[in-house]
This record gives structure tokens, C-alpha cells and sequence, in this order.
């Protein structure tokens, strides 16, 4: 395994479609995080808006910032997949646009990394509200459980991840034929390869909840999609299609009961409400989804 003591051959990745915005928000933290900036490499994925010249701009400005397209395959695992194959350094850093970091969020990591001498590490995700939304606080509650993810599934989510370059070159890339669920297929495949996995408390990436109900709805409406995908592709790993996956009930933790009667009831309701979402997805990719042949599998 090879160790990276300080910020020098490390590259952060992050995909992103139609959200100026949000990448601008994502780069500006980055920027401001480090003395010796890292490779920054923003893949964009077909944006139709000004998503692109905003990245172009910031990529004129400094040099660390590169600007690539990913226009061929639409989805966040192949822009991921982009980056990694430009991306020049021995640890790849994924985060998402609209996250901030905390200014020593890398060097946290990197030290994490090395400290409990793994090859794949997940960071802590902390949720935080653009407006203080009934869904929005159901979903900063239920989101995220990383350590949870590494423990009882070994994976932890694109949103805070980080690879060293020979895992890619082992075990190959994300899948981009996966509308979701992408993380939890490649995180497996990870570990079934004997890497070691790892977490890091301490490193904090800070992602906004979703605060509209048509937001979390649709999220939960393309996990369904994906679960049933996995199952199409992988029927060894995630069991035949047709037959759903048994609810997780990921992120529920009584310690963070709201104290309103009210409120529980609604986050009750919520629940139910995005397990169905889950349900509908699933149940319409299996009747309309179809294998993606002009999308290649994960290689190496």
C-alpha cells in the first residue's frame, strides 16, 4: 500500500449537473482549505445551463482547478470515472457539488488513511439545513450513518469517500450503468478484494439536507431504480429481480426522537412515505428497465 504523508499526490474529484450554484460553493470551500492546494478536477456531466463556464472560469483563475466533460454516458458514476482516469494523484478524494469542507477535512483523512492503514476511507457527513423544513429535518436525521454503511454493508458513499489509486487499477471503476447504488456495488467489490476499510470521524463534509418533499421523493424514487439495477447486473451479490430488498431502516436512531408527538407522527408518515417511493422505483425499473448495453461495465 502506498502511504501519502502529506497533500502531495492527492486529487479530489467531484461530478456535477446543472448546479452553478452549488459547484461554486463546493470550490470556493476547497479553495479556501489549503495552504498547498490539491488537484481539483470538476467533471462536468452534459450541464444544458452555464454550469460549465462557471467551472471554465475558476479554471482559468487557478491552476489546481481543471475542467473536464463527461457528455457521452449521463450519470454521476461516470463523470466520477472520468476524473479518476485524468486525476494524477495516488489517493482520489470524491465529494459532491453544493458540500463545503472543514479546512483541515483533507489533511484529517489523508492522516486517518495512513493511521489505521487502509486503501478505502469514509468521512463523516454531517447534514445541514438551507431552511428549516419539516423534511428537511427528517431527512438531516435519517441521512448518512457512514460508519454504519462501512460496518454492516462496507461501503461508504460517494459523497465523502476516499480510493488509493491501485484499488481503481484492481478491482476497476464504478459502474455507470447504476442510476444509484453505485457506491454500495463498488464499496462490496472493494472489500471482497481483501482491501482494508477505514473511517474517519474527525474529517467532516458537510452536504445540504433536502427540504422539499418532491426532492427526498425523488431520491428515494432512483434508489428504488438502482437496488433493482444491481440485482439485473449483479443477481450473486443483491439476489434475483423481482423480489425487493428487505428495508433497511437506515440513519433511525431513538436517541434523536424528536420530542414533539406531532413531529414523530409526521416522520412516521414521512417513512412510510419514502419506503413507498423505494417501492414505486423498483418496481418500475423491473417492469421498463432494461440492461444498458451501450453503457460499458466497471473495467480496470
Amino acid at each position: 500500500m502506498t502511504e501519502c504523508n502529506d497533500f502531495f499526490g492527492r486529487s479530489i474529484v467531484i461530478p456535477v449537473y446543472n448546479d452553478p450554484t452549488g459547484i461554486s460553493k463546493t470550490i470556493n470551500s476547497l479553495l479556501g482549505s489549503f495552504q498547498s492546494p490539491p488537484e481539483i478536477l470538476v467533471v462536468d456531466n452534459g450541464s444544458t445551463d452555464d454550469t460549465r463556464d462557471v467551472i471554465r472560469n475558476y479554471a482559468n483563475e487557478h491552476p489546481n482547478v481543471h475542467l473536464l466533460g463527461e457528455d457521452e454516458i449521463q450519470g454521476s458514476y461516470a463523470a466520477r470515472n472520468k476524473g479518476a482516469q485524468h486525476a494524477e494523484g495516488d489517493v482520489l478524494a470524491f465529494i459532491d457539488a453544493d458540500e463545503t469542507v472543514d479546512d483541515d477535512w483533507l489533511e484529517t483523512a489523508l492522516q486517518a488513511m495512513n493511521e489505521q492503514n487502509v486503501d478505502y476511507l469514509g468521512c463523516n457527513v454531517e447534514l445541514t439545513l438551507p431552511e428549516d423544513t419539516l423534511v428537511g429535518r427528517y431527512n438531516a436525521r435519517t441521512g448518512f450513518p457512514v460508519k454504519q454503511y462501512l460496518e454492516n454493508e462496507h461501503y461508504a458513499p460517494t459523497c465523502a469517500l476516499l480510493v488509493r489509486r491501485e484499488v481503481f487499477e484492481d478491482v476497476g471503476t464504478f459502474d455507470s450503468r447504476l442510476i444509484s447504488g453505485g457506491d454500495r456495488e463498488f464499496g462490496e467489490r472493494v472489500y471482497e478484494a481483501g482491501y482494508e476499510q477505514g473511517y474517519a470521524e474527525d474529517a467532516t463534509v458537510y452536504h445540504p439536507a433536502r427540504t422539499s418533499l418532491n426532492a427526498l421523493a425523488s431520491k428515494n424514487f432512483r434508489v428504488g431504480r438502482g437496488f433493482c439495477q444491481k440485482q439485473r447486473y449483479y443477481p450473486e451479490r443483491f439476489g434475483k429481480p423481482g423480489i425487493p430488498p428487505t428495508p433497511s431502516g437506515d440513519g433511525d436512531d431513538d436517541e434523536d426522537e424528536p420530542d414533539s408527538g406531532l413531529t414523530r407522527a409526521a416522520f412516521a408518515l414521512l417513512s412510510i412515505a419514502m419506503l413507498a417511493c423505494r417501492g414505486f422505483g423498483y418496481y418500475y425499473e423491473y417492469a421498463f428497465g432494461e440492461k444498458r448495453d451501450d453503457v460499458p461495465a466497471p473495467t480496470r
